[in-house]
């Protein structure tokens, strides 16, 4: 007979933590997942707003089509169909400064041939521009992105410095230019395959977290809401047991455990941990109104107080990340700055300003600063059935969804005994990347579930 391979506790049920009890599972072993509060997702999720009257995602998350290990989860859950997007890469901008539209259109392929056409780059910018990225690969690991980029350059103020912003949730006199060469090079890197956008069609929670949670029962995992770890017991070289409010769980000699809980929790649990201890804001506004289905997916915006502002099924949803300068204002003065944004974003009137719903997210993500990345731990703990995941552990990447999937599978990884394991990965049921669907046809789907 086989020995038991034991419980795999997982403590969060955040993106870091699903995506880990989910490869667990997959794995056939047994799994308990463990959510202090009542609802799974973390960051990342859906609610109905009262004051709106409709559902909003508690954030704006876009989804590229080369994140491969979100959509690994999600083809593993059986949710790849609950995104959409067009099938190039397009990233349509306004200048509010000059009234200036255009839209980035990276080519599908590798070459980055784009570049040599004004009509797919960014206005006032020249091919040679383009390379000036290329420092970022060389620059020290003290340097930020401000220091290795031309700040001069109509290119930086108008690509460079709103994507890194957007992927960091970092200033760019801050924002660490090595990390935002990883960035570059999973995205534009890649090609334009790899950048074609994806959103939900229908929310967040819908998304990566009811399908998530539907499947791992479907497995037989144990789901336990409302159970808060007060604290950890460890022995010389494993945890032996999880102190919860409702009393002490064991753990057996088999048995692992996942914690996929938030960096400052982590490190009040482990008292020896070191991780990232600054954060940056996130400010969201949501919209109350409706769109035509032509309208774009979403819209970039330059010289603004918004950043990128996205068209959703019932609101026009504003992000505005590090945003230090706005997160103290007051809700009302929040509200009409940012809807003059949005509608001249989306050429809507500015008067009158829709009902709207702001949500300030002070401690958002660390901040991806040099200093800070230091800091980020490893999954791996010194004890041999505890591991570590969440988008503060070292992924490589900045504090995303794609981050934190990365970070569950590692830990999976390591619990499954796979840590030396560099085979490429089997591909999955539901891999494939989706294609466009016009939103008419998403509309009768809907129907017809």
């Amino acid at each position: 007979m086989s020995a038991d391979p034991g419980t795999a506790h997982v403590v969060g049920a955040g993106l870091a933590g699903l995506a880990a009890a989910v490869e667990l599972a997959a794995a056939g072993r047994r799994v308990r997942l463990y959510e202090a509060g009542r609802h799974a997702g973390g960051r990342c999720r859906s609610y109905l707003d009262a004051e709106l009257g409709c559902r909003i995602d508690n954030g704006n998350h876009l989804l590229l089509a080369g994140n491969s290990a979100a959509l690994r989860y999600l083809g593993r859950i059986g949710a790849i169909d609950t995104l959409y997007g067009p099938q190039e890469a397009v990233f349509p901008f306004v200048d509010l400064r000059t009234g200036e539209r255009w839209t980035l259109r990276p080519n599908r392929g590798t070459l980055p041939w784009w570049i040599l056409s004004a009509r797919r780059r960014v206005p006032e910018s020249r091919a040679t521009d383009y390379l000036d990225a290329l420092a970022l690969r060389l620059a020290n690991r003290s340097a930020t992105v401000a220091e290795v980029l031309d700040q001069n350059r109509s290119l930086f103020r108008r690509l460079w410095e709103p994507v890194a912003v957007a992927a960091l949730n970092t200033a760019v006199e801050g924002a660490a230019a090595r990390l935002y060469w990883r960035i570059l090079l999973e995205t534009l890197g890649r090609g334009g395959a790899a950048c074609r956008p994806l959103v939900p069609l229908e929310g967040l929670s819908e998304t990566f977290v009811d399908p998530a949670l539907a499947w791992l029962q479907a497995q037989g995992a144990e789901i336990r809401f409302g159970t808060l770890l007060r604290a950890l017991k460890f022995g010389s070289d494993r945890v032996w047991g999880l102190v919860c409010d409702a009393g002490l769980i064991e753990l057996g000699e088999s048995d692992s455990l996942v914690l996929a809980v938030p960096a400052p929790v982590a490190a009040r649990l482990v008292s020896t941990l070191v991780v990232p201890d600054v954060y940056s804001p996130i400010v969201n506004a949501h919209f109350r109104c409706s769109l035509p289905a032509d309208a774009p997916l979403f819209v970039g915006v330059i010289g603004g107080a918004a950043e990128w502002v996205f068209r959703k099924r019932e609101v026009l949803s504003v992000t505005v990340s590090a945003a230090d300068r706005l997160v103290d204002r007051p809700t009302e003065e929040l509200r009409e700055l940012l809807w003059s944004d949005a509608a001249t974003a989306f050429e809507l009137p500015q008067k009158p300003v829709p009902q709207a719903r702001i949500v300030k997210e002070r401690r958002a993500t660390f901040l991806a600063s040099p200093e800070q990345l230091r800091k980020r731990p490893e999954s791996q703990m010194r004890w041999k059935n505890f591991q570590l995941a969440g988008d503060y552990c070292d992924t490589g990447l900045p504090a995303t969804i794609e981050g934190a999937i990365r970070s569950g599978f590692a830990a999976a990884r390591e619990v499954l005994g796979r840590r030396h394991d560099t085979r490429p990965q089997r591909r999955q049921p539901g891999d494939s990347l989706p294609e466009f669907v016009p939103r008419e046809e998403l509309a009768k789907q809907r129907v017809l579930r």
